[in-house]
């Protein structure tokens, strides 16, 4: 625990990196929406990225939405670039935590990662691509753990709502809880909904590199988990769901390889039965099915040549049928929109023995929140750092990379999730 310890003659709890990208602007208003939350009723925080003008507008932003005339001039602004190692190294030698907003992460992310190891700064990211997350387990994991540095990465929509989901579905059976299966759905007001082409391009990127994920995992060595009660199984690629009432496809994001590194860390750390994990999301009626699939199938197509990657990303509305944008979803459509994950798990009831016959329980628990990618993803992430600050005894014993659940299960962020806006219950 080295690094909490020093943190005292830090001068910031909290440093954004990336506070003026898309996503970045919104974790700066959560962040300062929640000052008093910090180590003794007060977080001292600052803002980083490339340029201090850009920086200076999203301060004058914040301070406009939020009715805190303050944040103009009583925040630091800090220079710091990824392609100069120095600057990081200066930006991390002055948080307690970096929350690191610049993606895609595949080409902008070590570097932060690498810097917040040297320099003894924990460090949370809100990536869903899994190559990023499980190759910095991979590289970085033994240095972060010798450091008492946490990395924790996915702390946004992706992947608490899921990992914690899953967590709190376990914890609140009254026995073994063997599988799982999630359900998203996302509903939007009048004015529609899309999302900001960054995590549209993560998407070309990590189907075009499917490949290096295989190898990469490979690496780990690892034995298969453990397999208890009825297997679970896989659906199809669209079929109709009876949990939701309307047509499902496979979740694509990283929530199931970020809950499967949560199962492994519990079963290695903690001796914990495994929970088996499916992850699905309702796409609705039968006209969005049509536009799915052709959407599906050029993206297929396409994602497989260079040309064809670079159309998409030149014209993700077009391609996406409108619903990625390189604007970004308006404030309006931000307020109108909202997410539910059903979560429907089985087990064996206490007293009865896992070893032996069919799961004979049922569970069903729910997640839902606000706007899932500028509204939900800013609050999981600030979350998950006040947690970090105000919880270090419910931590791992030693630092690494880590999934949020990993790192989660022991305290108490789904209660501060649930005060706000981010509720679990069961039904």
């Amino acid at each position: 625990m080295a690094s909490v310890e020093t943190s005292s003659n830090r001068p910031y709890h909290i440093i954004i990196f990336g506070a003026s990208g898309f996503t970045g602007q919104f974790v700066v208003e959560e962040v300062a929406r929640t000052v008093s939350e910090g180590p003794k009723g007060n977080l001292q925080w600052a803002v980083a990225g490339r340029s201090k003008q850009k920086l200076e507008k999203v301060l004058e932003q914040a301070a406009g939405a939020l009715g805190k005339p303050e944040l103009r001039t009583g925040v630091e602004i800090i220079v710091a670039d990824v392609g100069e190692p120095d600057s990081l190294a200066a930006m991390c030698k002055q948080a307690v935590i970096v929350l690191n907003c610049v993606g895609p992460y595949r080409f902008w992310g070590e570097p932060v990662v690498k810097a917040c190891v040297e320099n003894g700064a924990h460090c949370i990211d809100i990536c869903g691509e899994p190559q990023f997350l499980e190759g910095m387990q991979l590289n970085y994991d033994t240095q972060a753990a010798d450091k008492g540095v946490y990395i924790v990465g996915s702390c946004g929509f992706d992947s608490i709502p899921a990992d914690m989901g899953v967590l709190y579905t376990r914890d609140q059976f009254k026995g073994t809880l063997t599988a799982v299966e999630s359900f998203l759905t996302a509903s939007s007001g009048p004015e529609g909904g899309c999302i900001h082409d960054g995590t549209w391009q993560s998407a070309i990127y990590g189907f075009a590199d499917s490949e290096k994920l295989r190898s990469l995992r490979r690496k780990f060595n690892h034995k298969p988990l453990p397999s208890v009660g009825s297997k679970i199984k896989r659906r199809s690629a669209l079929f109709f769901s009876n949990e939701i009432q309307q047509y499902a496809v496979p979740f694509m994001g990283a929530d199931p390889s970020v809950v499967k590194r949560t199962q492994r860390f519990l079963v290695e750390e903690h001796q914990a039965t495994p929970v088996q994990y499916g992850a699905y999301a309702g796409v609705g009626g039968v006209g969005n099915i049509v536009k799915l699939m052709f959407a599906g199938m050029m993206f297929w197509f396409l994602v497989k040549f260079s040309f064809g990657r670079n159309l998409l990303i030149k014209y993700p509305e077009f391609f996406s049928f409108g619903f990625f944008s390189k604007a970004g979803p308006t404030r309006k459509q931000v307020e109108c929109s909202s997410f539910q994950f059903a979560f429907y798990g089985e087990g064996y009831t206490e007293g009865q023995d896992p070893s032996q016959g069919k799961p004979n329980g049922k569970i069903r628990t729910l997640v839902q929140g606000p706007e899932a990618g500028y509204v939900a993803t800013p609050i999981a992430m600030v979350q998950a750092a006040l947690t970090i600050l105000n919880e270090p005894t419910g931590l791992p014993k030693k630092g690494g990379v880590y999934s949020p659940g990993a790192v989660f299960a022991k305290t108490t962020l789904i209660d501060r999730l649930n005060k706000h806006g981010i509720q679990f219950s069961v039904i």
